[in-house]
């Protein structure tokens, strides 16, 4: 907060003043309305810091703020004497739980703080009842990033999520009941804290708490102080119900990936199984037998019920169909918004899209409650994403799935390995033109299109400063909602403190805003502009080939890298 102006040019309250001075108060309410920021907090093994090592430069920044010069010498020495890596290897479920950290003390805070202000500054007397932010988890669920993850660290995962909301709701109700003495609130506040206290030490399948029956029981109270009480604390029950809008009972959507060619394989072993045969009438060799046209026909029209112990017993196979009634079985304990989103990386085809959707449908499940959401990373993938969803869009049953999902599709675009694969230049141009190509292909079927981007870790492979990024859209690229990873040391220099995370997250909630509500036609291309573009990426991404190519670059890398220390 001394190095950063939290109220300066970025922050939410800038933008409500600026709404305020060019008239657009009304336009900058109606669109935080549909506006959303989805943070996707993802592990890299290498890039994370121990619980232990966390929970001390939380004090230290404390300490630091009140400038209490005994704490801070004594931390640094704890500091010192702590290790900064375990000697084991973390499973997935550790990673997790290292990543759940930030959830339960940084983000429930420093989102809820931002809603807030919002709902009091921004909307005043108008209602306001819209999330404002996503927070999404990869740890437990990327079987893509982490082979290791199985349904089991799935459900696992999803489980300590749910506790983990829970816990910092029992918090904040405990503090609630020691200021709300009075008559009628009292009791229903104490009833609320018991219900979540038996939640969270009762071994169960079935969900006693619900985001519906908080919001039902803190809304009650909100009216009885307004009432009887002069509004009394009337803030402190604000914020605990924005708390339950944002993060409802599931703290954060657990994704699931994998690679699109572990599903083809998969699918065909699926076609192998003499059960699977009996109910589709189709075996692995007549499958590979049909044309196109005909597999896309046949994908769509997949119904029925495999068990995973009709399975193979080899892993890949089984833990792909638990995975799927993994996320049925979060469903029904965190909610939908607990797990709700499939990615296919490395997404190359229309077959790559349908052979998930048909191995959904063969768990039973003839209406997947799931977003299925294609990864296009390379520069060829992001170049034949547009024929790809156009033919998706044209399949009847797809069609209809995405009608039930709202008339939406989320698409991913990879910037780290269309880094790696074309080049900074190339690969960020080519994301830019793929959006812009998308945008209008949604449009013209009637649907809505969120882009989800995969951001990486260091700014050099994720597509530079966030903010300017989300900023400096055309307005040909659709743009109501801002989705990306956040990863491994990211984490931690962006949303590490309170401050920090508060910073950033309003920093990202106004590169939206200010794109959208003021508008202004400096992001436009001229043709020009763009023919300058196509030149310079093509001419880099040619250099950049020719660089990997050349016949030293391997021995180069082994010599002057940390390779050999590793």
């Amino acid at each position: 907060s001394y190095v950063n102006n939290m109220h300066g040019r970025g922050t939410i309250r800038a933008i409500k003043e600026e709404a305020r001075d060019r008239n657009k108060s009304a336009e900058l309410q109606a669109y935080l309305n549909r506006f959303k920021v989805r943070i996707v907090l993802t592990a890299h093994p290498t890039q994370f810091y121990p619980d232990s090592v966390l929970g001390i430069i939380n004090d230290l920044a404390d300490a630091i703020a009140t400038n209490d010069l005994l704490a801070i010498k004594t931390l640094l020495t704890q500091l010192g004497k702590t290790r900064f890596y375990k000697k084991e290897k973390p499973t997935p479920y550790d990673e997790a739980v290292s990543l759940i950290w930030y959830l339960e003390n940084v983000f429930y805070h420093a989102a809820s703080t931002i809603y807030n202000y919002v709902d009091k500054h921004i909307f005043e007397d108008t209602s306001f009842d819209h999330s404002l932010f996503d927070f999404g988890f990869w740890p437990g669920g990327d079987r893509d990033g982490n082979p290791y993850v199985t349904a089991d660290t799935t459900l696992k995962t999803a489980k300590q999520l749910r506790f983990s909301i829970l816990r910092n709701y029992y918090r904040d109700l405990r503090k609630l009941k020691r200021k709300l003495t009075f008559d009628q609130v009292d009791t229903i506040i104490q009833e609320m804290t018991d219900t979540v206290f038996d939640a969270l030490v009762e071994e169960t399948d079935s969900p006693t708490v619900t985001p519906s029956l908080l919001k039902e029981a803190l809304q009650k109270t909100r009216e009885i102080l307004v009432q009887e009480h002069q509004s009394l604390y009337v803030d402190e029950v604000d914020d605990l119900l924005h708390k339950v809008k944002l993060f409802g009972t599931h703290f954060a959507c657990l994704d699931i990936r994998q690679d699109s060619r572990i599903h083809a394989q998969v699918f065909e072993i699926l076609l192998g199984v003499p059960s699977v045969q009996k109910q589709l009438g189709m075996d692995e060799k007549a499958y590979r037998a049909l044309a196109t046209e005909e597999r896309f026909r046949f994908l769509a029209q997949i119904k029925g019920q495999v068990l995973p112990e009709q399975l193979p017993s080899d892993s890949i196979t089984r833990n792909t169909v638990e995975s799927i009634y993994a996320i049925r079985k979060i469903q029904e304990t965190n909610g939908e918004l607990g797990c709700n989103r499939y990615i296919i990386s490395n997404c190359q085809s229309v077959q790559n899209v349908l052979e998930l959707f048909a191995m959904c449908r063969l768990t039973c499940w003839e209406q997947p409650n799931i977003d299925i959401i294609p990864l296009f990373e390379t520069v060829t993938d992001l170049e034949a994403a547009e024929n790809v969803m156009r033919i998706l869009f044209e399949n009847t049953t797809y069609r209809n799935h995405l009608k039930r999902r709202g008339d939406k599709q989320t698409i991913m675009l990879g910037f780290s390995d269309g880094t790696k694969d074309g080049g900074y230049f190339m690969a960020n141009w080519s994301i830019y033109k793929c959006k812009e190509v998308l945008s209008a292909l949604c449009a013209s079927y009637g649907l809505s299109v969120a882009f989800f981007d995969g951001r990486g870790g260091p700014p050099a492979r994720g597509g530079g400063n966030t903010h300017q990024f989300y900023a400096a859209m055309s307005s040909q690229i659709k743009a109501d909602d801002i989705q990306l990873t956040v990863q491994g040391q990211t984490i931690s220099s962006n949303f590490g403190t309170l401050d920090s995370s508060q910073y950033n997250l309003e920093q990202l909630l106004s590169s939206g805003i200010e794109r959208q509500v003021f508008l202004t036609d400096k992001n436009e291309l001229t043709d020009d502009e763009r023919a300058l573009f196509e030149t310079i990426a093509h001419k880099s991404h040619k250099t950049y080939t020719a660089f990997k190519s050349h016949p030293k670059f391997v021995s180069y890398l082994q010599e002057m890298t940390t390779l050999p220390y590793y």
